[in-house]
């Protein structure tokens, strides 16, 4: 059977499992644990992604992520070819670290999200390599640790988990506490680790001769989510998927984006570095850096570059940009050909 596609919405929920090949270890002490946690700091930076949950257990690890601006398969190719290369100079060693290609399940968010954060956080207490809550609170090699406070990583989103826990930090904590505790009794749960739902689509192009064919269908193993959810991801992901296509088709790219926002607004390119808040020279900073970076994936330094500003500013620009474009219907590409017949 042809591998499956991966799945990639932006801002969507993934519970991420890799393995060490045969099993074998892939952090063998805390240095390698720290080195590990740093490029998946300095991957959620560069691709706009957030992390509720995670565990780094000696053969394998856990994330939950929130995509951004970027793929998935973004953060993990940085995260993972950086860390596979630092392992095997440090040990000597050569060939594959990594299991297979890591598993990514999208998770319907309000449903499965505390759950995920609950069973990803006591994972060193299903091993065994801590006794009980309390040895968990200390453990730092979890998520949990940072948010009951006991531990500091800046990269990790807490604020998120905890609000859906109470208003108040400190009340938020023991109920957030609660909760994780409520679940240490359980075993490993396959509805959690994508075995919950198993059917195969075999890729996009099965996908879209299914949809031809009228085939509709609830389960797929690379999501975690009711018949609804899927159905509603399936959809979307194939806009995503066609909207790709569309782009890459008319090449369309940084200048083509420039000059069609200039011509829109009447802006003149030498203008984009002309500080202040001239509404015609706002508005094409905007279109400019939601669909350069939003929907082409153009990196925010890249356009940063144009206008002479930080890539913080863009982030910015691009919000006020994607509300101009739904307040006045405005589109990157104004019509194109259907994809599917």
């Amino acid at each position: 059977m042809p591998r499956q596609a991966r799945i990639e919405i932006p801002g969507a929920i993934y519970h991420v499992i890799t393995r060490g090949i045969e099993r074998k270890e892939i952090f063998k002490d805390e240095a390698d644990r720290e080195e590990f946690l740093k490029r998946l700091a300095e991957g959620l930076q560069k691709t706009g992604s957030r992390c509720y949950g995670w565990s780094v257990m000696p053969n394998h690890f856990h994330l939950i992520i929130r995509t951004g601006t970027k793929s998935l398969s973004e953060l993990m190719r940085r995260v993972l070819t950086g860390y596979a290369i630092y392992f095997n100079k440090k040990y000597r060693r050569s060939g594959y670290l990594f299991q297979n290609r890591y598993k990514s399940i999208l998770c319907q968010e309000e449903v499965y999200l505390l759950e995920l954060v609950r069973y990803v956080h006591l994972n060193p207490v299903r091993s065994g390599t801590v006794k009980d809550m309390e040895g968990l609170d200390k453990y730092k090699w979890t998520g949990h640790s940072v948010i009951v406070g006991k531990e500091k990583r800046e990269w990790q989103n807490r604020g998120e988990v905890l609000e859906r826990f109470g208003e108040r930090m400190r009340e938020a904590i023991m109920r957030y506490r609660s909760y994780v505790s409520d679940g240490a009794g359980m075993g490993k749960r396959e509805d959690l680790t994508g075995g919950g739902l198993r059917r195969s689509a075999g890729g996009w192009m099965e996908l879209l001769k299914m949809k031809r064919d009228k085939e509709y269908w609830r389960g797929d193993e690379r999501i975690l989510g009711d018949g609804e959810f899927v159905n509603a991801v399936l959809k979307q992901s194939e806009e995503e998927m066609k909207k790709e296509i569309i782009y890459k088709r008319e090449g369309l790219n940084l200048e083509k984006v420039i000059n069609k926002v200039c011509l829109m607004t009447s802006v003149k390119r030498e203008d984009l570095k002309r500080r202040g808040r001239e509404n015609n020279i706002s508005k094409a900073k905007g279109l400019i850096s939601y669909w350069g970076n939003k929907e082409l994936g153009i990196s925010r330094n890249e356009i940063a570059k144009v206008f002479g500003i930080s890539g913080w500013a863009v982030s910015k620009l691009a919000g006020s940009g994607e509300r101009v474009a739904a307040k006045e219907n405005l589109k990157l590409l104004s019509s194109h050909r259907p994809i599917i017949p």
